[in-house]
C-alpha cells in the first residue's frame, strides 16, 4: 500500500464523520422543504405509507450518496495539491 494512501486514511475518516452530518441537515431541510413533517419516517413507522418511507429512504442515500463523493473527491484534490500525489 502506498504510503500516501495510508497517511490519507485519517483525513479520508474526519472528511466522512463531516460529510456525514453535513448530509444529515441536508436531508432535514429537503425533507422540510417537500412539505412534509419535521421528522422523516422510519422504516418500522406503523403511521407512514410505504410510498413516505420509501420516498425518504430514496432521498437521504441520494443526498449521503452525493455530498460523500463530492466531499471525498474535494478532499483528495486537495491532498494532490498538497503532496503532488492522488491518495487513491
Amino acid at each position: 500500500m502506498k504510503a500516501s494512501k495510508i497517511a490519507y486514511k485519517p483525513v479520508g475518516l474526519v472528511l466522512g464523520a463531516v460529510s456525514g452530518m453535513a448530509a444529515g441537515v441536508l436531508f432535514k431541510q429537503a425533507w422540510k422543504a417537500l412539505g412534509h413533517d419535521e421528522d422523516a419516517p422510519d422504516a418500522t413507522d406503523e403511521a407512514r405509507s410505504w410510498r413516505e418511507v420509501l420516498l425518504a429512504a430514496m432521498l437521504q442515500g441520494a443526498i449521503f450518496a452525493g455530498v460523500k463523493a463530492a466531499v471525498d473527491r474535494t478532499g483528495a484534490t486537495a491532498v494532490r495539491r498538497l503532496t503532488g500525489t492522488w491518495p487513491g
